[in-house]
């Protein structure tokens, strides 16, 4: 039996196999939110950056598609545990009120060993990397833990949400080149800019129902002037990619290579409806677009 429309949570894509699941099944897919492929693509792609950027890229697909398995894995990992953290939250926002944990669909005692089974499938992929990029991915599990909390805290849980989602590219740099330097850091500085700008736009659809429960977002923070703000988050990303690029291959000519995700940037916030109760959710996927432009700039200058 499928979900029918009002069960499936509005930014879900259960489709397809997912919905043909079985109920418990697709109730921990849900958590660990195999119907939302949007996230797993967004944290994958920093560290797709990095070793493309590093090197020739396409012929390090075999550590592409460890990233990639890590990403999946890793991304539910923490989407279940901020489950756990936020289940009283959650009932009080319509948009995440259905799920699994929340609505008592779930018990604790099953999240738990959930949230296990997905870390023991990332560290696999962790036994995969030279000793310095295991050193840099444990050190972002203090941060995961910590970021269901910081909505509590701070009015821009989006900065932290942006050291998490893109400590991949840290961690690939590492990988690739055996130490962090400062491209590398660059590249993950201006990923980081690049996440609060795409999740400010998606905390826009939250606006109303976080400001009734007490939860804090940089959409909130930054009130009529969203746009804006999301405008100078992605200038300063591009600033701070162009710097890594150049840094890599001093040219003006690689520095062309950024110019398509830079024009997608600038049609995001050009055409974004906050009003309309879709247009933001569009604009934060079609970061997956912007992910593809970005490896497509950093495979072509790091193997010229």
């Amino acid at each position: 039996m499928t979900k029918a429309p009002s069960q499936i949570v509005p930014d879900s894509q259960a489709h397809g196999l997912m919905a043909r699941l079985p109920g418990p099944a697709r109730d921990l897919a849900s958590m660990a939110r195999f119907d939302r492929p949007i996230g797993w693509q967004l944290l994958f792609w920093p560290g797709a950056w990095a070793i493309a950027l590093s090197g020739n890229g396409l012929a390090h697909w075999p550590m592409l598609l460890w990233f990639l398995i890590g990403s999946i894995a890793m991304r539910g990992a923490g989407c279940v545990w901020n489950d756990m953290v936020d289940r009283d939250l959650d009932r009080k926002v319509a948009r995440t009120a259905s799920r699994p944990l929340a609505s008592g669909a779930v018990s604790m005692k099953l999240a738990a060993f959930w949230v296990l089974a997905l870390c023991l499938v990332g560290l696999v992929v962790l036994v995969q990397l030279r000793w310095q990029a295991q050193l840099v991915a444990l050190a972002s599990l203090a941060l995961v833990a910590a970021y269901p909390f910081m909505k509590r805290i701070t009015w821009w849980p989006q900065v932290w949400l942006g050291l998490v989602f893109s400590w991949a590219a840290l961690v690939g740099w590492v990988e690739m080149t055996g130490a962090l330097s400062l491209p590398g850091v660059l590249l993950y500085a201006g990923a980081i800019c690049w996440v609060i700008g795409y999740d400010s736009i998606y905390a826009v659809q939250d606006r109303e129902d976080d400001a009734l429960v007490g939860i804090k977002s940089s959409a909130r923070a930054m009130g009529a002037h969203v746009r804006a703000g999301v405008t100078g988050f992605y200038v300063v990303a591009l600033a701070l990619w162009a710097g890594a690029i150049w840094l890599a291959r001093p040219a003006p000519l690689a520095l062309v290579a950024l110019l398509p995700v830079a024009a997608h940037l600038l049609w995001q916030v050009a055409t974004l409806k906050e009003a309309d109760g879709m247009d933001p959710l569009i604009k934060f996927r079609s970061n997956r677009f912007a992910g593809v432009l970005m490896f497509a700039a950093c495979v072509v200058v790091g193997a010229s």
